[in-house]
């Protein structure tokens, strides 16, 4: 998986990537970050990549020359086929909300490109020809795009085969499953008083896979009760929500 990210502050990135599934991806050669200083492609002796709004008003603006030149040059050795199907990727709050299902599209292209925006705003020039996608990490408002860039690299490279340790583990994670997930225990069995659930210990595989089944419906009712209009359940999930005072929709 390749990730082209075009930013003013290319050392934000070193870091975080040196560390856990992530770095172990990037050395096995799983993942590929490229990281293109916007300021490189501006056009004085200053790299000035923002000026003052026209019009008036609080803040600068990204320019978009150094923006548009960075993301040609950052995509610059795909064919033009390729180069059309790879998202480019806008880090606004007036995206669309990142979600797993937007993070699995997302992870069918063959890269994505992304801009990682600064001050007031950016010239809308660059959203309107330029970026393909609008994302946002939710209603609140962040410095800059590095963190939601960081975010999606993450949650996107998690999908790629050999990055965790098995595929198991991303299909039962809360939200790639559907629900919310079970509670996890492991040793000791009993920690100042607080014990582990007698069942996780039974060896009974059949009756521990139905607590967490019904420990997952309970979380995602009591916390995400939006999920279960989307969630796949069977006769069995509905008769279990429904002993916790659970009333479907078309019964409303």
């Amino acid at each position: 998986m390749r990730f082209h990210v075009l930013t003013l502050f290319p050392d934000a990135f070193r870091e975080p990537l040196e560390y856990s599934m992530l770095a172990l991806a990037l050395k096995r050669g799983l993942v590929s970050i490229d990281v293109t200083d916007i300021r490189d492609y501006s056009h004085d002796l200053h790299h000035t990549a923002d000026d003052y709004q026209f019009g008036g008003g609080h803040g600068m603006v990204l320019k978009p020359e150094p923006v548009f030149e960075a993301s040609e040059a950052a995509l610059s050795g795909y064919t033009d086929a390729e180069r059309a199907a790879i998202p480019i990727i806008l880090f606004t709050p007036q995206g669309e909300i990142l979600t797993q299902k937007l993070v699995e599209e997302l992870a069918q292209a063959p890269a994505v490109a992304m801009i990682c925006a600064h001050y007031a705003g950016i010239d809308n020039r660059v959203p309107e020809h330029l970026a393909t996608r609008e994302i946002s990490l939710g209603d609140f408002v962040l410095t800059g795009g590095e963190l939601p860039a960081m975010a999606l690299i993450d949650s996107m490279s998690r999908l790629v085969p050999g990055v965790i340790g098995s595929p198991e583990n991303v299909a039962e994670d809360s939200i790639s499953s559907g629900l919310l997930q079970h509670p996890l225990y492991t040793r000791p069995a009993e920690f100042n008083g607080m014990e582990v659930p007698e069942i996780l210990l039974s060896g009974h595989h059949a009756n521990i896979d139905k607590w967490r089944r019904e420990q997952s419906l309970r979380r995602t009712l009591e916390r995400r009760p939006d999920m279960l209009l989307t969630a796949e359940l069977s006769p069995a999930d509905f008769k279990y929500l429904e002993s916790l005072g659970y009333i479907p929709p078309e019964q409303r």
